[in-house]
């Protein structure tokens, strides 16, 4: 947990004083991302680097848990932070081995238990370590030595991460690539992180929180669907952008839109019972699945009214399918794709689990407002 109490920063400048940071309370619950946003001077990066004391507060506190990181030793303070930088920061004329052990050296740990870690972060992130632990930072390229300064803050199994602007340098397919690289670890590791970026795109799918500030105060803090449905005032409004509504798609699953226990025929079943039961529900088209429940084909309304013959010998070939756990803008993007106005949903093994449309995400998104 990180928890900040009216932590301000004031700069002395040769024009007068410049408050950086104006009295921000804020808390990170522990395991949970926090993405810091907000223009050009707001005070995102001096709140976040007050945390490891990069910057030392004007006033405030700083708890990382229980304790008061202002009372201790900076330098014992930044071991037990991990910290990744835009410019990745790794030492050019040590291997990526050492680099990634640089601080459990520094804090004692065994030579072989170190460099064991090294390989399994290494292969976390999708880097062979017989490859790569005996090669120069110069022989990476940009993206493979982002994910080596990502997994060099993970090292020493620190339970507080801080990252400024981490993938900001790097071009957008490898972005998304180390960005769920990033939130798979995150998912097995759980730690709590503070993360500085410009990015809202970025902060909406990396955060469980979002801060907006702006001229050195907290304006909004909040879970990203709370704060593109209810912008607190028009800055934030603005910030966020006019699409705030479809930068919700992300944050969706298709399983948390989909109907659920839908109606479904066999192979066996007639066209006449096909037609019965998408008539009984209202639907124009019905799922045929196989002996164990695997969504098969599709039977359409037009094709099996008054039609004679069995189910298996008439349906045809579902267009698109879709997993119960991609989002909902993966869902509309497959929509258009195949000019469809819902999906049959799917889990990981090809079960048939319900149904997603267009109608019903557009119902689900109009509720928060609704509600409001």
């Amino acid at each position: 947990m990180i928890r900040l109490d009216e932590l301000t920063k004031i700069f002395d400048t040769p024009s007068g004083q410049v408050v950086a940071s104006d009295r921000v309370d804020m808390e990170v619950p522990e395991g949970e991302i926090c993405v810091l946003l907000g223009p050009s001077g707001c005070g995102k990066t001096t709140t976040m680097k007050m945390v490891n004391r990069l910057i030392e507060p004007t006033s405030g506190k700083i708890f990382i848990g229980d304790t008061d990181v202002t009372k201790q030793n900076p330098i014992e303070l930044r071991r037990t932070i991990g910290y990744v930088i835009q410019q990745i920061g790794l030492f050019p004329n040590k291997t990526i081995e050492d680099n990634i052990c640089a601080v459990p050296d520094l804090l004692g740990w065994d030579r072989k238990k170190s460099r064991a870690r090294a390989a399994e972060l290494l292969e976390m992130v999708a880097l062979d370590p017989g490859t790569f632990l005996k090669r120069y930072p110069k022989e990476l390229s940009g993206g493979q030595q982002q994910r080596v300064g990502v997994i060099r803050a993970l090292a020493a199994d620190p339970p507080v991460m801080l990252m400024d602007e981490p993938f900001g340098a790097i071009d957008p397919i490898n972005r998304e690539v180390i960005q769920d690289e990033f939130l798979r670890m995150q998912g097995d590791f759980k730690k709590t992180i503070m993360f500085v970026s410009h990015d809202i795109d970025e902060a909406v799918k990396m955060a469980n929180r979002i801060a907006i500030f702006d001229a050195g105060k907290l304006i909004q803090y909040d879970a990203p669907d709370d704060l593109l449905a209810h912008p607190k005032n028009s800055f934030i409004a603005d910030f966020v952008g006019g699409d705030r509504t479809l930068k919700r798609l992300r944050l969706i699953t298709v399983g948390d839109a989909m109907m659920s226990d839908p109606p479904t025929v066999r192979a066996e079943d007639t066209l006449a019972d096909a037609a019965a039961k998408m008539e009984e529900h209202g639907h124009i088209s019905i799922v045929m699945v196989g002996p164990k429940g695997r969504a098969r084909g599709i039977v359409y309304l037009s094709d099996a009214r008054g039609a004679k013959g069995r189910v298996g010998e008439n349906h045809k070939k579902l267009p698109a399918s879709i997993n119960a756990r991609e989002d909902l803008r993966t869902a509309v993007s497959m929509m258009f794709t195949h000019d469809e106005t819902s999906l049959a949903v799917v889990d990981d093994d090809g079960f048939y689990k319900g149904y997603v449309t267009q109608r019903g995400i557009t119902h689900l998104l109009g509720a928060t407002y609704r509600d409001a």
